[in-house]
């Protein structure tokens, strides 16, 4: 039992919770993923790639909402690990498009194995149909606040 003081009032407001739980699950993510070597970031733009295999380097930056030469910066490292390949963009020579490699997709079927593994491990207070409950109003949630779908919002200030 938790012997800590707690404030009167009715609680924490949702909002707080949500920032609460997100820290520690992305905390929790980042040391899950670290296992294989990767950091969150790596890991996000690893799946925008296979999502969407031949989008350019600009292109991928916008829709992450990230400046280009970070970016620039994380595929380098993807691509000396050989999980990336850049590839000249036949339509456009001055652009680079990004394809995931063999060794690559090996990654990513571990990252599947760690994301359900995350999920289930901060869900397990949830049974299937409340985990779906919430799954659906967070849905609403975000699309309501315009995130992009599946794009983590630290992007923007990586």
């Amino acid at each position: 039992m938790d012997d800590a003081p707690q404030p009167p009032g009715p609680g924490p407001g949702s909002a707080f919770l949500l920032a609460q739980i997100g820290a520690h699950a992305a905390m929790r993510f980042a040391e899950r993923i670290g296992e294989l070597d990767l950091t969150p970031p790596q890991t996000g733009l690893l799946r925008a790639v296979a999502a969407a295999p031949g989008r350019s380097q600009q292109a991928l930056a916008t829709v992450l909402g990230t400046p280009p030469s970070r970016l620039v910066a994380l595929v380098d490292q993807l691509d000396e690990r050989g999980l990336v390949q850049r590839r000249r963009n036949p339509a456009d020579r001055r652009l680079h498009a990004l394809h995931v490699t063999e060794a690559g997709e090996k990654l990513l079927q571990r990252i599947a194995e760690v994301g359900r593994a995350h999920d289930d491990a901060m869900c397990a207070a949830l049974d299937d149909a409340e985990r779906a409950t919430l799954r659906a109003l967070l849905g609403r949630i975000a699309d309501e606040q315009g995130l992009t779908p599946g794009v983590h919002p630290g992007y923007r200030h990586a």
